[in-house]
């Protein structure tokens, strides 16, 4: 295993290579279908480069741990936007999870529907392509939008275009008050019908997902956050507009309110599920068509809806292909755990269209001329 601890070392590792690499970061999401080759580690590239509380504003190395970054915010009173979720317990993966993990795969939470996904969060990035050569692109602040959008580029390419070395974030006020108010018993099309109107309502809603069963967590979930005041009357409001799918429950209280929406961040009722798990991203209107198509048509171990039905999450036994049962649709699944069996026989990530995959192949030819970062990582072949 190589492990650099400074970009210029990273540089000099990719630049003399003679093989293909594997880049590692604290090694906890999905591994998709990794090639072959020596590791290279990110892990020692940690630490904080620069924190401007007042400019909402944080450069960090990419090695450094989430917790790390998620702690120094909080203790100004702030937080990532996009709530990047920990997959650990869904994967069985341990380690630590990285903030170059984090963007390399484009994780993010339930509050994506309201404040985006961690590309929109991504100021500026600087990373070793696969020449060895240093690049920087995007800026420290907000206002830099100048030249080409590397940045929102390197986030989900999971190190197949560079490897990031570090990476200028925008970070957002914690809000000090939160209210989760709860549908019981809706179907699948009711649900996605109450979360369309409450993330149409002017009430910002953070936070829509659908969990079925009896449980205390379980229902039709919607998220309000703010100061007390303010949250106390979108609530109200909120409320009233969700009464035609029945009566509303509120919860106030910011431990349970925080412990439901970590299960949903985090795919909690999967974590004792045995099966494979699918992510399916999709119009949130067809959300209720494709579960009943795929329940209709294999096993359904378990499934709930993230981002207002927008993302649909399912549990299948192991080895089913959930593409060929849920047919054409307007989104694509991705294999989020499985067997090596499975995913040597199922690809993880979802085929691409002739002209998008042509466009992969250009970038990572730029990029990557000898091929030589994570190869066959995001091949859907």
């Amino acid at each position: 295993m190589l492990t650099p601890a400074t970009e210029a070392e990273v540089a000099d590792a990719v630049g003399s290579a003679r093989g293909p690499l594997r880049i590692r970061g604290g090694g906890t999401r999905d591994p998709g279908r990794p090639g072959p080759g020596e590791v290279l580690s990110v892990a020692g590239l940690a630490g904080i480069e620069l924190y401007e509380p007042g400019a909402l504003t944080l450069v960090v190395r990419a090695g450094t741990a989430l917790a790390e970054v998620e702690a120094l915010l909080a203790a100004e009173g702030q937080r990532l936007p996009f709530e990047p979720p920990d997959l650990r317990g869904l994967l069985g993966t341990a380690g630590v999870s990285t903030i170059g993990g984090v963007l390399a795969t484009n994780a993010s939470g339930p509050r994506r529907v309201q404040a985006g996904a961690a590309r929109d969060a991504a100021l500026g990035v600087r990373f070793v392509d696969g020449a060895g050569r240093v690049v920087k692109n995007g800026g420290r602040v907000m206002k830099n939008v100048t030249g080409y959008d590397l940045v929102r580029l390197m986030a989900g390419s999971r190190g197949t275009l560079g490897v990031l070395t570090e990476v200028a974030l925008k970070v957002l006020p914690a809000p000090p008050a939160s209210a989760m108010l709860r549908l019981e018993g809706l179907a699948p099309a009711d649900a996605v019908a109450a979360m369309a109107a409450a993330l149409c309502s002017p009430f910002e809603v953070t936070g829509a997902a659908h969990l079925p069963g009896d449980g205390p967590d379980a229902g039709t979930l919607l998220r309000i956050e703010g100061f007390e005041d303010s949250v106390a009357y979108r609530a109200a409001q909120l409320s009233a507009v969700l009464r035609p799918w029945g009566e509303v429950v509120a919860d106030r209280e910011q431990a349970r309110v925080a412990g439901a929406w970590a299960r949903v961040r985090d795919a909690v009722p999967f974590h004792a599920r045995q099966g494979d798990v699918w992510r399916v991203s999709l119009r949130a209107s067809r959300a209720a068509e494709v579960l009943a198509r795929v329940a209709g048509a294999c096993d359904l171990n378990d499934w709930f809806m993230d981002w207002g039905g927008g993302l649909l999450w399912m549990c299948l036994p192991e080895g089913t292909d959930l593409r060929a049962h849920a047919g054409t649709f307007d989104g694509h699944a991705t294999l989020v755990r499985a067997s090596d069996a499975t995913r040597a026989r199922i690809a993880p990530v979802p085929p691409e269209a002739p002209a998008v995959a042509a466009l992969s192949r250009a970038l990572r030819a730029r990029f990557d001329p000898r091929g030589l970062l994570n190869p066959g990582l995001m091949d859907a072949a």
